[in-house]
């Protein structure tokens, strides 16, 4: 049997709104404005504790050093550190912006991930995103690597993959675009994979934004896990065009439950039929609970991001739903949240909770989780001193408070002094986990 075990990603020191991501209309609407990387940071913090209460194993991955002045110097900046940054400011204020962004605090995005009790060699899989699709996102995936090959150590129980060929054919986007399903956890495992597009294709009534993950990439990734029992399904190019640029904006399962909008998938008919069939061979039935489009529109389901929840089993077998605040403020979702209690599934209780600063630039409680199925073994294999309790979350928080700015504006990211605080930051956090050397600047 597997524990699901949930990694949040530490929000970084340079948390900011640049309005980085094209096709988050969060990201976009909120450029330019005030941000606030202390409490980001303890908002996340808070929502791993509310976790941790209802008894789940929570871990943490740090945060990537930002500005990332090694992205700076490839393209030919040089000079001292504080030279590079100051020059690259001057020259282009865009530019620091991408290699400043803290975006990795969603790691939803950082890989894929496959129990051993669904991969050939029966053990856990993960593969790093490459995310070609945003140049700020696609310098993540080389120090995602390092850090995944640092907490998951143990090769005996993991496999950490490199990220897929940096190409748009392979763009990988991990766990945003795939579900896991199963009777329960590490059981009968199912993995649906979403895709956007096909190759380079566009569909022809998609008209704003382009599909990030690519089947071709699904599929490798299902290739390099030895994935046993996978299906690939297609996202719907409305719902991408409306702003949900990947699948866990409008979908999200746990268990044999799939909780989704009626525009999620491209044909929900054939991508129910499709994973009603495949779990017959895997060994369980699915339950489904859609909100169609009547109920909630889908620019509703977007702005409250009611699907970006984190759907969890508790320690007594129940399922509670945690919700985003800003769904409470959006009628159709609240309404349809409260029904899903009151409904004939397994959810019996809506949480919900304050991440406003990670929201406003475009990211739920689901995006900022990354979920590990892990048995009791795997568990014994990962790195210590990244599985939370109370008291290092206690730490965490002190540490946030003592290094982090109230406030970040977008032309504060060339301030060579955010950087040197960043950094000491980050020093103290490798301390704090028992990670080492982790950072470029820390073995330079």
């Amino acid at each position: 049997m597997s524990q699901e075990m949930n990694f949040d990603g530490l929000i970084g020191p340079t948390h900011n709104y640049a309005g980085l991501s094209f096709g988050n209309m969060a990201s976009r609407l909120n450029a330019g404005e005030r941000a606030n990387p202390r409490a980001a940071a303890l908002q996340g913090l808070a929502k791993m504790r509310c976790l941790m209460e209802m008894g789940l194993v929570q871990g943490v991955l740090p945060p990537h050093e930002r500005p990332f002045l090694p992205a700076l110097r490839r393209i030919g900046f040089s000079g001292s550190d504080r030279e590079v940054l100051k020059t690259a400011w001057v020259t282009d204020h865009a530019l620091v912006a991408n290699v400043s962004s803290a975006s990795n605090m969603w790691t939803a995005n950082a890989a894929t991930v496959s129990p051993s009790g669904n991969t050939r060699d029966g053990r856990v899989h993960l593969t790093p995103a490459n995310l070609v699709a945003m140049p700020h996102r696609s310098l993540e995936s080389e120090f995602t690597t390092r850090v995944l090959r640092r907490v998951f150590k143990d090769e005996a129980c993991f496999c950490v993959h490199e990220a897929l060929p940096a190409c748009d054919l392979f763009g990988d986007e991990g766990a945003a675009n795939h579900n896991l399903m199963g009777a329960r956890h590490g059981t009968g495992s199912l993995e649906v994979f979403v895709y956007g597009r096909v190759g380079l294709q566009r569909h022809a009534n998609r008209t704003r934004f382009p599909g990030r993950q690519t089947l071709e990439a699904s599929q490798a990734v299902a290739r390099l896990h030895g994935t046993r029992h996978a299906v690939f399904v297609e996202q719907n190019p409305l719902a991408i065009d409306a702003g949900a640029f990947h699948n866990d904006v409008v979908c999200v399962t746990n268990e044999r439950l799939m909780l989704f909008h009626e525009q999620a998938f491209d044909d929900v008919a054939s991508t129910k039929d499709v994973i009603r069939r495949a779990a017959e061979t895997s060994g369980f039935e699915p339950i489904f609970v859609m909100a169609s489009a009547a109920q909630m529109p889908i620019g509703d389901a977007i702005r409250s991001y009611l699907f970006n929840s984190q759907l969890i089993t508790r320690p007594d077998g129940k399922m509670s739903l945690i919700v985003p605040s800003d769904a409470e403020d959006v009628d159709s979702a609240r309404e349809f949240a409260a029904a899903c209690v009151a409904g004939e599934n397994p959810i019996d209780e809506v949480v919900y909770r304050d991440i406003r600063e990670s929201m406003r630039n475009g990211g739920g409680p689901a995006c900022l989780r990354l979920r590990v199925q892990l048995t009791a073994e795997e568990m014994r294999g990962v790195h210590s001193g990244v599985v939370m309790t109370p008291e290092t979350l206690t730490q965490l928080e002190a540490w946030v408070r003592s290094h982090y700015r109230d406030r970040l504006d977008p032309d504060d990211l060339g301030d060579p002094n955010l950087m040197t605080e960043s950094r000491t930051a980050l020093d103290e956090l490798t301390r704090i986990l028992g990670l080492g050397a982790l950072y470029d600047f820390q073995q330079g």
